[in-house]
């Protein structure tokens, strides 16, 4: 069955490139979500005034990789302990997000990050979770990111070491091109 869930972890394009790589992950979106103004560009965004999140909106099937299985990949590929940030990248639109569907989804969340996400940190958990919201598309410049900039030095030195972390970690999930 396929679903729909939308993740912030700070930069869209480094979840993009960790979550496009997994087995029944059918498309990722780059966008913004959680904000109060409607359509966002990237540049208002940035400037942190709109409210909006850097999001990914991840398409999957559930028969083939579960929202527990998202969840801990979430949950391993950026820090949920820090508030508002992600290495250098500050401010709102880089928390550490998660917008639920429904109460049965929001019940999953709530119960992972009770009972399994403070096992991978140290630090309690400050990622937020909210109802679904309004979902905008980033431009297309920002879709696919990693995969048409491998050679940029955001994509080497930020991006590669997340995708190579999950390569170890999760090589039974990975697509065959991953």
């Amino acid at each position: 069955m396929e679903k729909s869930l939308v993740l912030g972890g700070g930069c869209f394009w480094c979840l993009e490139a960790v979550f496009q790589r997994l087995k029944g992950v059918n498309k990722i979106t780059s966008g913004y979500a959680g904000g109060h103004i409607k359509n966002p560009c990237y540049r208002e965004v940035c400037n942190g005034t709109t409210g909006h999140a850097e999001v990914i909106k991840i398409d999957y099937d559930e028969s083939i990789i579960s929202l527990s299985i998202l969840l801990e990949i979430f949950f391993t590929h950026h820090d949920p302990t820090t508030l508002n940030r992600q290495g250098a990248d500050v401010g709102t639109q880089y928390r550490s997000i998660i917008f639920y569907e429904n109460n049965d989804e929001k019940k999953i969340i709530e119960d992972f990050i009770a009972n399994v996400a403070s096992q991978y940190h140290d630090n309690p958990i400050v990622t937020e979770m909210s109802e679904s919201a309004t979902f905008y598309n980033a431009e297309e410049n920002h879709q696919n990111y990693f995969n048409d900039h491998r050679s940029a030095s955001y994509c080497q030195i930020v991006i590669d070491p997340k995708v190579q972390k999950l390569i170890k970690n999760y090589a039974k999930l990975l697509k065959d091109e991953a």
